[in-house]
């Protein structure tokens, strides 16, 4: 029996591929072909999508930009067979922009059945959890220490430390929160993560739990990911029916629990004492700290928080061994980082890499330049609060201090593009703006600095006293960032700044060069 594989990943479905599997098991049907489908995740080749693949003896052969309309035509091609056809891309695995790549985290996104955990242990799923049941917590946590795994959601902090101070921590109970609050634009990794490989992820935060001696887990994950909050909860009922979660991990003496906890819709909540609050069901706003949540987190329990590429690495380091995750990368950035493509790019999607690759091999080679065709003027590097560089930072690597050396930063490593139709004022009048509408309120710098940002970026472009306002805004921006409580706040001035220090003309300033 041939093996239709078809996405089910929201990136898909936005364009039809519900539909399209609809017309492909109506007409298998219909026809009395030999033939099924299984809905997996996307590869992530999402300017491709929907992009179908069939099971030969030659390997997975893909269809591109598939619709319902042309399903018919294409089983008369002889599809099922492999054949070809003007939408046929080859052998998927062997595609030049997937062969490039160094997938560990993204293994299995695009290939499983996303709910099968008899796919997922096919394709060496629970081998890191079985290794982590024969260990100690102490050895557990050396692992993740050694591997320089550090986190993924932005900070780049040293996961392993993390976790032990959290073991170190005296409790009756102990919390593992997984944040998936994937708020920053052109960022989606986690989204395809949870919809197209669950069990990873649940997998990296039973061993959490192992490592630290907490027996409770919590993913937080944004309202907007109806999908994601759908796929995950079923993933989680599979696994406690098949005693993988529950008070026998895997047949062992320890205990795990999950939960899935919608977002409040709030950016801020993307923080992590802002994500406790809300998960306590209390407004989402930022915590001072310290108290660290290691110490004092959930309920005011020691808790490890953790972001879903974070956790969702776990298993390889301990399926493989630290030495083999730590081989990977560039300088202290160990590993692989899950880039993310989007905004103005032909070729918009995931890219997976150990740590070092060039800026301007994701942008131009990868993502083979702009849409639009047009050159490309800047690029976004960490979401809205992060700087803009330009293509004379391509050779920068995708680190996380090369690009603090080169005035950015990567947070989530999501990449976004703009051409050189952009208007870099009306882009840092949008990060003051953005900051005002999404800020918890807490602290005055963030409250009132980013409202008073907007306001003299406004008299700026409009050519009032610009020498005085110029000043007024870099005194802004020193107070935010200094003065505000979390990144919200802290971060905002980094676009801001960089929009002002690369495109000066496009604020009406005299003498600079865009």
């Amino acid at each position: 029996m041939t093996t239709v594989f078809i996405p089910r990943d929201s990136a898909a479905l936005s364009v039809g591929a519900d539909l399209v599997a609809e017309e492909f098991a109506r007409l298998i049907r219909e026809r009395n072909l030999d033939a099924h489908i299984v809905r997996t995740g996307s590869r992530g080749m999402l300017w491709l999508e929907p992009l179908i693949e069939i099971d030969t003896a030659d390997g997975r052969i893909g269809y591109s930009n598939v619709d319902a309309a042309g399903v018919s035509e294409l089983l008369d091609s002889g599809v099922l067979m492999g054949n070809a056809h003007a939408s046929r891309i080859g052998v998927v695995d062997e595609h030049e922009w997937l062969a490039k790549q160094e997938r560990v985290t993204f293994a299995r996104v695009g290939i499983i059945d996303p709910l099968s955990l008899s796919d997922y242990e096919a394709h060496g799923g629970l081998v890191g959890l079985r290794k982590a049941l024969e260990l100690t917590s102490d050895e557990i946590v050396e692992q993740v220490t050694e591997s320089g795994l550090r986190g993924r959601g932005g900070a780049g902090f040293p996961a392993g430390i993390k976790w032990k101070t959290v073991l170190g921590a005296s409790a009756d109970q102990k919390y593992i929160c997984c944040n998936a609050d994937e708020g920053d634009s052109g960022t989606f990794a986690d989204r395809m993560l949870m919809e197209g490989d669950p069990f990873t992820l649940i997998e990296g935060m039973i061993i959490a739990g192992i490592a630290v001696g907490a027996t409770k887990g919590y993913i937080y994950i944004r309202s907007e990911y109806p999908h994601a909050i759908e796929t995950m909860n079923e993933a989680i009922d599979i696994a406690m029916a098949a005693g993988v979660l529950g008070s026998s991990v895997c047949g062992s003496s320890k205990a795990f629990t999950l939960e899935v906890r919608a977002g409040a819709g709030s950016y801020v909540c993307g923080e992590e004492t802002a994500m406790l609050e809300s998960i306590e069901g209390k407004r989402g706003m930022i915590r001072p700290k310290p108290p660290i949540p290691a110490l004092v987190g959930l309920y005011g329990k020691p808790t490890v928080i953790n972001n879903v590429m974070t956790l969702s690495a776990v298993p390889m380091v301990l399926a493989n061994g630290a030495a083999a995750y730590q081989a990977l990368g560039h300088e202290r950035s160990r590993g692989t980082q899950v880039f993310q493509l989007a905004g103005n790019i032909a070729q918009g999607g995931i890219v997976e890499l150990a740590f070092g690759v060039s800026l301007g091999e994701l942008v131009d080679g990868f993502g083979g330049g702009t849409l639009s065709g047009r050159p490309v003027k800047t690029v976004q590097i960490g979401g809205p609060l992060g700087a803009y560089l330009g293509p004379d930072a391509w050779n920068v690597a995708m680190a996380y201090e090369s690009l603090v050396q080169a005035g950015g930063m990567l947070g989530h490593g999501g990449i976004v593009v703009f051409d050189d139709t952009v208007n870099m004022a009306q882009q840092a009048r949008f990060a003051m703006e953005f900051c005002a509408e999404e800020s918890c309120g807490k602290c005055t710098p963030c409250r009132i600095g980013s409202i008073r940002g907007v306001e003299t970026i406004d008299r700026i472009v409009a050519g009032v006293e610009q020498s005085k306002n110029l000043e007024l805004l870099e005194d802004l921006c020193e107070t935010m960032t200094d003065g505000s409580l979390c990144a919200m706040g802290g971060l905002t001035p980094l676009p801001v700044r960089s929009a002002l220090k690369l495109y000066p003309a496009d604020f009406g300033i005299t003498g600079g060069q865009s």
